[in-house]
């Protein structure tokens, strides 16, 4: 089965057309989701506006740099500790 990868705006778009009163099941045959996905996607966007869904992914895509940059940082600072440690 091939995957697709649906973005914010497409999400949220679905995601308003079950609040307008379609059927989940419906809805979820028409799009080729599952209805498990659908509830995925209505916990993390639902209520969500599009702007709100791409300020939410910069969000997500900053901390992931900000935990790499911090990864670094402690690798740095236990390979200075363990030069400091040996006895020359």
């Amino acid at each position: 089965m091939k995957q697709r990868r649906f973005k914010e705006e497409q999400i949220i778009r679905i995601l308003k057309e079950q609040e307008a009163g379609v059927r989940t099941g419906d809805l979820c045959r028409r799009h080729g989701i599952a209805e498990s996905t659908f509830y995925k996607w209505k916990a993390k966007y639902g209520g969500m506006d599009v702007s709100d869904a791409k300020r939410l992914k910069s969000l997500e895509d900053e901390n992931r740099r900000l935990k790499s940059l911090l990864a670094e940082a402690h690798l740095d600072i236990s390979m200075l500790k363990d030069v400091a440690s040996k006895k020359w």
